[in-house]
């Protein structure tokens, strides 16, 4: 009887053991590698953040060699971090995806924070008389993007072009989910004559061009910032509706609706209590990759002149500044400073905004 008993205690024991070394917090998951730093990453890493600290610095106002440091440091730099990240937090780290998120929390704080921080002149042509016109980028002087042919500073027009591009396209977008939302989750749960008139609508509206669109309502509005956010409300409001109907039809035959139906709640309490706070998180997902296509359309209609009017900054009148008196070819950097911001910051959005797609669309999650 004490062998059996010693020999069911050692069994016991190695059953522990083997549970603790497979997993140290959860019995029967595989342990998970050892996280570790990554030398060779480092090694890249921290020469390129040194490159494209000389290449801001001591390379200021050279072109070229400046272009292809700030490319290259960059890009050592970002092979290098991408490296450490995944030793130190495993094969789903995503580098793209936190430089995204600090872009455009930058972005949004200076916005922000505009008339708080040390910006020179970048809109009154009276305070800069005395100011260069055309100067190159430097961060050693007061104007570390450069100016315009004004004479206003670069930094300052795109920190506060960012206001009007934000605001607005944010504007258009909340406009959007509130009634795109709200008439496409009717169309989802009442369905037969009001989903059919609710489709012709929104069919009508995607059969007119957005950028004629545009231009008809920019002709006709004053030029401010809440009718351009009205009007390109309407070129988020079509998908918006089909988004929330295709939603709406996916969680309406849910349990948790059937239950409130047979407890006696009222239509418009199913719709507000159950079915909006569901369909709201792939609206807001899908709102972010919005934002994006909205900065763009706000940029070209200021680029056009029926948007944003000049001296108030906003990214698309400062790269039309650039097409006056073949500015481009003699400074570049007129066009390259709002041109690179716009780019970087529709970038953020856009795969921000995939990524909430995909965690909280259940129609992208089973892809």
């Amino acid at each position: 009887m004490s062998d059996t008993s010693a020999h069911i205690e050692d069994t016991a024991n190695t059953t522990r053991t083997d549970a603790a070394v497979t997993s140290p917090s959860r019995p029967g998951k595989p342990a998970e590698p050892a996280r570790r730093v990554s030398w060779p990453g480092l090694a890249l890493a921290i020469p390129g953040l040194v490159v494209f600290g000389l290449s801001v610095t001591v390379l200021a106002g050279t072109g070229w060699p400046q272009i292809v440091a700030v490319i290259a440091g960059l890009g050592a730099s970002y092979m290098g971090l991408n490296r450490v990240g995944h030793a130190l937090f495993g094969a789903s780290f995503d580098l793209m995806f936190w430089v995204c998120t600090v872009w455009l929390i930058t972005l949004v704080g200076a916005a922000i924070l505009a008339p708080l921080l040390p910006l020179s002149e970048h809109q009154d042509i009276v305070h800069t008389l005395d100011a260069p016109g055309m100067a190159v980028p430097d961060l050693s002087t007061e104007n570390p993007l450069g100016t315009n042919n004004f004479g206003l500073d670069l930094l300052g027009r795109v920190v506060y072009g960012a206001r009007s591009s934000l605001v607005v396209s944010v504007g258009a977008v909340a406009i959007g989910m509130l009634v795109g939302g709200a008439i496409g989750i009717a169309a989802g749960y009442f369905r037969r004559a009001t989903d059919a008139t609710i489709g012709i609508f929104t069919n009508a509206l995607l059969a007119v061009p957005p950028l004629i669109l545009l231009i008809a309502l920019g002709t006709v509005l004053e030029p401010n910032l809440r009718n351009i956010a009205i009007a390109l409300s309407l070129l988020a409001l079509p998908s918006m509706i089909r988004m929330a109907r295709a939603n709406t039809l996916a969680f309406v035959q849910r349990e948790f609706v059937l239950a409130a139906q047979a407890l006696g709640a009222s239509r418009w309490r199913i719709m507000l209590r159950e079915l909006a706070p569901n369909v709201a998180l792939p609206l807001a997902s899908y709102g972010m990759v919005m934002v994006s296509v909205l900065i763009v359309a706000e940029a070209s209609l200021s680029f056009l002149g029926l948007g944003i009017q000049a001296p108030a900054p906003s990214w698309g009148n400062m790269i039309a500044e650039g097409q006056d008196n073949n500015a481009f070819s003699e400074h570049p950097h007129i066009v390259l400073v709002p041109g690179i911001t716009l780019f970087l910051t529709v970038f953020a959005f856009n795969l921000i905004g995939e990524k909430a797609r995909k965690r909280w669309d259940p129609r992208q999650a089973k892809l």
